[in-house]
């Protein structure tokens, strides 16, 4: 097998992504979800090989992108795709925020289950929607969908859900069980799911994610899958999405877009993303070292700031913390960026009851990842 591993800080301060120039050389970055790893040398020649034959025009309809997912998505989760029914987009929250506006009006309801992804907020913002908030139940560190709420906001005319599946960021992995109550729920109550299946190829346990559409037929009657291969090949730059349904009530709403959302991808996204979903063996690195890293964040935080509460996630490379203990203050984001120059994602941006929470990305070394620690150490020092 390759080895995948974070890189250094030396070669990592030289990138020029959002997560390494918003912030000064004493400030060590973890917030945004990118990994510090080096992408796979197959999608490097593939770009290389764009460059240097001037390839640079609009993306186009590359049948390649549609069957490798395709194929993948049969060897990873057992899902039949039809690739006629995989469009690109140029990237989940393009995806997502199109498929809310062929969905929903102005003024109507869309339901979200917070703590979750930020964005889904703004998603729902730039629609003009009124955000109905089925917030997840609570065990430990442990959380889950809250049915009752679900059915509860359901009922008062939800059109839409912004759904997260795989989920970000408390790292919660749907049951098949659970994902089809969700979607007879849905097909009772005409509401249709939109399903932000991104993290979906960072799972740790071999065959725990269900896509949405897999689930059962009122799933594909009710259902649009919104992906990419960005989070787990690390690719978010460059802008490629997919839009996935298997129904043909659904299809008819995608085909009813405008032609402007197909084209809103990258022709380096749209051939890097090709690729990726054939680069099976890269993944397979990377996820042996995300899972080193998951469990030897739960170890530094054991040994040096027990203080803090973190669940072992079932995906993703994003680590949600519950500093209450450390008394950081209204903002403990803020408190951490000023005593330990440590840059951590603000909780209250994921929801309103998670103000003393801040989510911490592990998608990097192991040394990086402990320095990380030690500035959470600083920072709790008063």
């Amino acid at each position: 097998m390759v080895n995948v591993d974070g890189q250094s800080l030396e070669i990592l301060r030289k990138r020029t992504s959002a997560k390494w120039n918003t912030a000064s050389h004493d400030v060590l970055p973890m917030p945004v979800a990118e990994m510090d790893f080096e992408i796979d040398p197959a999608i490097k020649a593939r770009l290389h090989a764009l460059v240097e034959a001037s390839d640079t025009g609009y993306a186009g309809n590359l049948v390649e992108l549609r069957t490798n997912l395709a194929s993948y998505a049969k060897l990873a989760w057992n899902w039949e795709l039809d690739p006629e029914q995989v469009y690109a987009c140029g990237d989940v929250g393009v995806g997502m925020i199109e498929t809310g506006r062929a969905v929903t009006k102005p003024g109507e309801k869309v339901m979200i289950n917070t703590p979750v992804y930020m964005n889904m907020r703004n998603w729902a913002s730039r629609l003009n929607l009124e955000v109905v908030d089925a917030q997840m139940i609570k065990n430990g560190m442990h959380y889950t969908l809250d049915f009752d709420a679900i059915e509860a906001g359901y009922k008062l005319g939800v059109k839409a859900h912004f759904f997260c599946n795989p989920h970000n960021p408390t790292g919660t992995v749907f049951t098949k069980e659970e994902l089809s109550r969700l979607a007879d729920l849905a097909k009772q109550y005409g509401v249709i799911v939109l399903s932000d299946e991104i993290h979906a190829p960072i799972t740790y346990e071999k065959g725990a994610f269900v896509p949405f559409l897999n689930v059962s037929e009122n799933a594909r009657e009710v259902g649009i899958c919104v992906t990419s291969a960005s989070k787990a090949w690390n690719l978010a730059g460059l802008k490629c999405a997919q839009i996935i349904t298997q129904h043909p009530k659904m299809h008819a709403v995608i085909e009813s877009m405008p032609m402007g959302v197909r084209f809103s991808a990258s022709h380096f996204g749209v051939h890097a993303g090709a690729v990726a979903f054939t680069c099976t063996d890269w993944l397979d690195a990377a996820m042996v070292t995300l899972d080193r890293n998951r469990k030897f964040l739960a170890k530094e935080l054991a040994e040096k700031l027990p203080q803090v509460n973190y669940r072992v996630p079932d995906c993703s490379y994003l680590s949600w913390l519950d500093v209450t203990a450390l008394d950081l203050g209204e903002d403990p984001s803020k408190t951490i960026l000023e005593r330990g120059k440590l840059l951590v994602s603000n909780g209250i941006l994921f929801g309103p009851q998670s103000q003393s929470y801040v989510r911490l990305n592990f998608g990097t070394s192991a040394e990086i990842i402990s320095q990380g620690v030690d500035r959470l150490v600083l920072a709790a020092k008063r």
